[in-house]
């Protein structure tokens, strides 16, 4: 590497431009995406970037690689497949606390191989919601162990986090301003970096397990949305239990029993579901009658169920066979309402408004004045101002709550949810997965292949195939490749690369240079965020390793690794959706993501040197 390259106007011009951005990115008054696109415009005003090229970053490889793992990760997540997750995991952890968190941390880790890790975040923040009030372990005891195996998770594919998608991009295009006699840098395969990832996500388990959770264990549970959890239920209104079937036998007194009826018996638990025959219903209306083989969703302690059960012979079974699809809690769940003044609503009880047979949802208590009314809520004339406790399928509710005679405060999805589609989504993703494995086809096209499946099979509509895009992560990435084009084709990064070596002692060893790279490229990511560091660190890691006779793609790797090692600070998207639901202060993160970073560059190093 020629260390006498002189400093030219252009590489000035680079070198301002990500001043810049790493000014405007720590103060965070200019928006981030607006940010990549100043300097987008700045690179073509200047020259420094051909007309015809500069807005290529659009139709990237790698831009289009992250916007079809978006959309197939909503895709997963209509047909309520995490939600599935949440409930094996629950019965194989048997109430073993460590065991939970082992296990809802691995798998986390395994499923953002194959998905971004914010929408794998995404999907497991309702997920481990769920767990910390079925269980009553602490949300911030979940969380931050949750986040951590979703970043190390995220290396053992090269689509499971952005820095690895734009990485194969960035080597392809150093290609072009590589010294003659250097050999041609290929694309890594799509499980290239996959022992690192193994690595990585063991260690992570490992550390949390001995170290990480002592330093959670003290934390309450101060980070759970009571809206979304039935420990809050439980609390405000008594209503708790899980769901439970009951099939009605032939010698039982319920048949021919209307629901209304079977409601009213003495130590009745909360009945939410009829099936009979072949139609099963949610919230079935109160005259709807039982017969001999109808089943009942019922819900209430194990305990009280199954006495009733019991004194009424019952056939009691925890295995939601029947009402599987209806109780998946993506369809279907507990939320709160209020009842407007303008509400024809009131002055009407909820067998008046026939909500049950009308609507669909079931009203379970009434919260009128600080009190909590239970007992024969359906015969209670409905207030301004009263807080309803509703069960119904979250599209009943939504068609319901557009005509504004209640206001819905939790938070709920509202979107449909598909969960019969659920066998067909995971196929089609399972093919994408294979198609991609197999390397004949690019990585983009097998994953927008798997885009168009879930499309034409009606796993996702198109429309919410739009709306799952976050297009500010790719406008900024579409917008920020330019500037690591510019920083190679400029001859900056070579600049960089030899004047650092001529300052370096002789003869030092190449991994502490490997060290070097890792640890700035980590203090970039905490400044100018993940895709940034990797933009601006790759050309300079390149040119650095041809210097020092290191490895050039490995030299990569570890930049495209390190990008993500963050556990500190918001600027990692992932620990950004994490610490407001768990409440997490900045000397916690730091705390505990601290150490955890230093373990991370030590095993991204080694393991790049025994396999590069």
């Amino acid at each position: 590497m020629d260390s006498t390259l002189a400093l030219t106007t252009d590489m000035e011009i680079v070198l301002a431009l990500i001043g810049l951005t790493m000014v405007l990115f720590l103060f965070e008054r200019v928006r981030a995406d607006l940010v990549a696109l100043v300097v987008l415009v700045m690179l073509g005003l200047t020259g420094l970037v051909a007309p015809e090229d500069l807005f290529n970053g659009f139709s990237s490889n790698a831009v289009i690689s992250v916007i079809a793992t978006m959309i197939l990760g909503t895709g997963l997540d209509r047909t309520g497949a995490l939600n599935r997750l949440a409930a094996w995991l629950l019965r194989r952890a048997r109430g073993v606390e460590q065991r939970l968190l082992l296990l809802t941390s691995a798998i986390a880790g395994l499923n953002s191989s194959i998905m971004q890790n914010p929408s794998v975040m995404a999907l497991y923040l309702p997920v481990a919601s769920r767990i910390s009030s079925r269980t009553g372990v602490a949300l911030s005891r979940l969380l931050l162990p949750i986040a951590a195996a979703i970043v190390m998770g995220g290396a053992l594919t090269m689509v499971g986090n952005s820095p690895l998608i734009l990485l194969n991009d960035l080597l392809v295009a150093a290609n072009a301003n590589l010294p003659s006699g250097v050999a041609t840098l290929e694309p890594l395969q799509m499980f290239a970096p996959m022992p690192i990832g193994l690595a990585l996500l063991l260690a992570g388990l490992a550390y949390f397990h001995f170290f990480g959770d002592k330093e959670l264990r003290g934390d309450i549970d101060k980070g759970v949305t009571p809206a979304r959890t039935q420990s809050y239920f439980t609390q405000a209104y008594g209503i708790e239990g899980d769901v439970f079937e009951l099939t009605v036998g032939a010698d039982s007194p319920l048949v021919g029993m209307s629901l209304g009826e079977a409601e009213a018996l003495h130590g009745a638990p909360l009945l939410l579901a009829l099936k009979t025959g072949n139609e099963s219903r949610l919230a079935p209306p109160g005259d709807a009658r039982i017969w001999v083989g109808s089943v009942l969703g019922a819900m209430g302690p194990r305990q009280k169920v199954a006495d009733f059960a019991q004194n009424n012979f019952l056939r009691l079974s925890a295995r939601l066979r029947e009402f599987g699809d209806l109780f998946n809690p993506s369809r279907a769940g507990i939320s709160e309402a209020v009842v407007p003044p303008t509400s024809s609503f009131i002055g009407k009880t909820s067998a008046q408004l026939e909500l049950r047979k009308k609507h669909g949802i079931s009203l379970l208590a009434i919260n009128r004045d600080k009190d909590v009314l239970r007992d024969n809520v359906r015969t209670v004339p409905l207030r301004a101002g009263d807080m309803l406790v509703l069960h119904s399928i979250w599209q009943d509710l939504a068609q319901t709550a557009a005509s504004r005679d209640f206001v819905v405060v939790t938070d709920y999805p509202k979107g449909e949810q598909r969960p019969h589609k659920f066998k067909i989504a995971m196929t089609i993703f399972a093919i994408t997965m294979l198609i991609a494995l197999s390397s004949r086809i690019p990585t983009s096209i097998a994953l927008m292949a798997g885009v168009a499946g879930m499309l034409i099979t009606g796993v996702l509509k198109m429309d919410e195939a739009y709306a799952s895009i976050n297009w500010k992560t790719v406008f900024l990435m579409a917008c920020l490749i330019p500037l690591g084009w510019a920083m190679d084709s400029s001859g900056t990064a070579a600049w960089i690369a030899g004047h650092t070596i001529e300052r370096l002692p002789a003869g030092i060893p190449v991994w502490l240079l490997e060290i070097a790279v890792a640890l700035l490229t980590t203090a970039f990511s905490l400044v100018i965020s993940h895709v940034g560091a990797t933009i601006v660190m790759v050309p300079l890691a390149i040119n650095l390793a041809l210097a020092a006779g290191g490895n050039p793609t490995g030299f990569a790797l570890i930049v495209a690794l390190s990008a993500s090692n963050n556990f500190m600070t918001a600027s990692n998207p992932v620990i950004s959706m994490i610490t407001g639901p768990a409440d997490y202060s900045a000397k916690e993160m730091w705390r505990i993501g601290g150490p955890l970073s230093l373990v991370y560059t030590l095993i991204v190093v080694v393991m790049v040197n025994l396999l590069f």
